[in-house]
């Protein structure tokens, strides 16, 4: 980049963007918004194209003092290469769904999307401890304003019910950073990664991480603040919550907790296991019962993040590599079945699936996306959706052959309740003659859907793509938690690959003599 901070620059384009919002009318603050965050689109496909993939593990570093204990360290691996890409990607669809459904208070509206792209970003490019945290903890702030100045009747209920949730589970995280900074004598977070803290202090460390995270993901019983969120926010703001927002505990996962905790990961491996499984089983069986067409869809996101739980816990490529799939699917199926939502209901105001009916008379090309997205939701092959859970369960099955049995009932559970949801919208007998009377896609509409169906079906059909710059930043955290791994009741064993080994291709360490079985063949064939 020849000395330019381009990551610095992707967080300061956002932030002047929401300045001149706020000083800006509805027409002018929404063009303002949309041409910030297509300049962070075209800044990340910029650091995508000249990023190393098998290069250096940290790339497009930057580091100031700021003062005494606090330093402005950024830098992105590829695991946060993949998250950045998938928020330059998503915001100005963001910003295309409120285009015409904001008219109040727009400017501080847009403003607040800007800043919390900054936050977004930052969360992935922090290389200091504490600034991490920050950028954490402050992208609460905007969420919980948009929902509760544009959410719906019962916004004040969620945004506060949002907020408490997600702060308190924050407060023991930050005491551990402490400790943990008194006692390594740092905050960089590269260093912290290869710390080997006292094995009796890492339960308590992981315990203080695990409650932050956990809340965020959120993994079960900690979700209840995810339905009323995501039914009193507006569209956009729905599409970033579980599109994003959603991911940053799973990057908490695999940025902190797996790294510098590896023996208490492994340790509280049953624990995620339980968890995930109930929260398999359980919310697909709620959202089966919704009437709701975005409760539905948010029960189905806590099923989902639960894949990407227990394969971040099963402690090898397979599990580790699917669980980023299925984060970057999932951000971008349910972002995009949220905006099929938003779409009807700016025509009718409601999401209640019984007002429909029959939308593929009237609504062809509504129903073609629909389709698509209802399908990668489900895991059909072709879809981005098969990818990332195939390689998260062959993971999980080759630590716990039990738990990979109850978490592939989700397939068949999400196949239930998202075809009887496309069923009851999309065919059927049009009984309403408001919704039969709605107009198909408008050139605003169609211009959000491709890219979303692009990346569904590219992901899908070419994962490598997207496999490629995590590669060896994921082999580097396997050998580090090849140590602390579990003995799994599974027969299927995959062979440790040394730390030379991991660093090349799969084809290189078979022909340096590892043995692969099982799920590492297939993980081959899948790529």
């Amino acid at each position: 980049m020849n000395g330019v901070p381009i990551l610095s620059l992707m967080l300061l384009v956002p932030l002047v963007g929401a300045v001149a919002c706020l000083m800006a009318g509805r027409e002018q603050a929404r063009v303002i918004a949309l041409a910030a965050t297509l300049v962070d689109l075209v800044l990340g496909a910029f650091l995508w194209s000249h990023y190393q993939i098998g290069g250096p593990q940290w790339q497009f570093q930057e580091h100031a003092a700021i003062f005494a204990g606090f330093e402005w360290k950024l830098g992105i691996d590829g695991i946060a290469l993949l998250l950045i890409a998938l928020t330059v990607f998503l915001m100005p669809i963001c910003i295309g769904a409120s285009w015409n459904a904001i008219e109040k208070r727009a400017g501080e509206y847009y403003a607040n999307f800007l800043i919390m792209e900054t936050l977004m970003i930052g969360v992935f490019t922090a290389q200091d401890l504490f600034l991490f945290y920050i950028m954490f903890e402050a992208g609460l702030i905007p969420m919980y304003l948009i929902i509760g100045i544009w959410g719906g009747a019962d916004r004040i209920y969620a945004s506060y019910k949002f907020f408490l949730y997600t702060l308190l589970g924050s407060v023991l995280m930050l005491i551990a950073m402490m400790w943990m900074v008194n006692e390594a004598g740092t905050s960089d977070i590269p260093t912290l990664m290869a710390y080997s803290f006292p094995v009796k202090a890492q339960t308590w460390l992981w315990l203080a991480f695990f409650a932050s995270f956990a809340v965020k993901m959120p993994m079960w019983p900690t979700h209840t603040w995810l339905p009323d969120a995501h039914v009193q926010a507006p569209t956009a703001g729905s599409v970033i919550l579980a599109g994003v927002l959603l991911k940053m505990g799973g990057y908490g996962f695999i940025r902190f907790s797996l790294p510098m905790f590896p023996e208490a990961s492994a340790q509280f491996a049953p624990l995620i296991y339980g968890l995930s499984m109930a929260a398999v089983v359980i919310t697909s069986l709620i959202a089966l019962v919704q009437h709701d067409m975005k409760k539905l869809i948010a029960y189905s996101s806590v099923a989902h993040m639960a894949i990407v739980t227990v394969g971040l816990f099963a402690f090898n490529r397979q599990g580790l590599e699917g669980s980023m799939i299925v984060m970057l699917s999932h951000g971008i199926v349910s972002g995009a079945l949220f905006l099929a939502v938003g779409v009807i209901y700016d025509r009718l105001h409601t999401r209640e699936i019984d007002r429909y009916g029959g939308l593929a008379i009237n609504m062809p090309a509504y129903a073609l996306f629909f389709m698509l997205f209802t399908m990668a939701s489900v895991g059909l092959p072709g879809t981005s959706g098969f990818v990332g859970e195939f390689l998260s369960l062959m993971g999980i099955y080759a630590q716990s052959s039990w738990v990979a049995l109850v978490c592939t009932t989700g397939i068949i559970l999400g196949a239930a309740y998202m075809l009887y949801l496309y069923r009851r919208v999309v065919f059927g007998v049009q009984k309403n003659a408001d919704a039969a009377a709605m107009p198909d896609l408008d050139a605003r509409e169609w211009a959000m859907m491709i890219p979303l169906a692009v990346a569904v079906l590219w992901m899908g059909v070419y994962p490598e793509t997207f496999l490629a710059p995590m590669r060896k930043d994921i082999a580097g955290l396997e050998a580090r938690l090849a140590q602390a791994r579990p003995k799994g009741d599974a027969d299927v064993q995959i062979a440790a690959i040394s730390p030379a080994a991991a660093t090349h291709e799969h084809g290189d360490a078979m022909e340096h003599g590892a043995q692969v079985h099982g799920p590492e063949a297939a993980h081959g064939e899948a790529r």
